[in-house]
């Protein structure tokens, strides 16, 4: 085997390791992208925990045949440059970081959400920045089923401050209306 191929068969390997372990990965096309703006999206996205590659589009393809990402629907998406951001814990990850990313109206020009993979379904690049990056991320739900779970001992808490503090109340009342007479 020649040291070509087994570079190439090392990059395989590592691109089914990536797909194997991410919650998520989001393809792009970032071609016409300053370099000064790549190396800008690569650090926020390394700041971010999620690992980012620009591959070969017949590597990835490579990679995934036999998988369940071997489908017209995923590999209509490798054409042109490809650039794949994957995600291991939280899979809204990358395509928050995107989607702040292309906020400024240039660089949304110029870099293309192709698509996104969530455990093994494919859904579309307009479809990753309005419903995969507005989901709530994994210490958010956690927040949330935090106050799911304290709200009925909150109220409980609240019903049975009421009748002192009422009591509290009409007693005071009665004291300010037996001052002014």
């Amino acid at each position: 085997m020649s040291s070509t191929h087994a570079a190439k068969q090392e990059q395989i390997d590592l691109i089914k390791d990536h797909f194997a372990r991410a919650t998520s990965a989001v393809l792009v096309d970032f071609r016409g992208l300053t370099v000064s703006k790549a190396t800008e999206l690569r650090n926020q996205f390394r700041a971010a925990g999620v690992d980012y590659k620009v591959v070969k589009n017949t590597l990835v393809r490579m990679a995934v045949k036999g998988s369940k990402l071997d489908n017209d629907v995923f590999l209509k998406n490798l054409v042109g440059h490809t650039g794949i951001a994957w995600t291991y814990e939280d899979p809204s990850t990358a395509a928050k970081v995107l989607k702040e990313f292309r906020k400024d109206e240039v660089v949304a020009a110029k870099l293309a959400i192709k698509c996104g993979v969530v455990e093994n379904t494919v859904m579309a690049g307009s479809r990753v920045e309005t419903e995969l990056a507005t989901m709530p991320g994994k210490n958010e739900i956690r927040a949330m089923l935090l106050a799911t779970l304290n709200a009925p001992a909150q109220s409980l808490v609240r019903q049975l401050a009421a009748a002192p503090q009422n009591l509290a109340y009409v007693l005071d009342a009665r004291q300010r209306q037996l001052a002014s007479k």
